[in-house]
């Protein structure tokens, strides 16, 4: 799902499943997924609307806990040259 965006993202009341309204490039994509044995871990919703990175937002549809998904420090040369 790399060079696709979200538009849109639905869950069920019960959290097992998720709908995705995704654009391609070519035009709009529905993906449903469901899980079998556990439930998606949502965020929370502010003023309606509900972000994530592309890495978290990955992690989501996997069926993980994308609340794990941390970015990596960069750490920046000491000297240079």
């Amino acid at each position: 799902m790399n060079r696709w965006r979200a538009r849109a993202s639905l869950r069920a009341k019960r959290a097992d499943r998720i709908k995705v309204l995704i654009w391609d490039r070519t035009g709009m994509v529905l993906v449903h997924k469901r899980l079998e044995r556990a439930k998606f871990v949502w965020p929370q919703v502010q003023d309606g609307v509900m972000k994530m990175s592309p890495a978290q937002f990955s992690a989501l549809f996997e069926g993980l806990d994308w609340r794990l998904v941390r970015p990596e420090r960069v750490r920046r040369p000491e000297l240079a040259g």
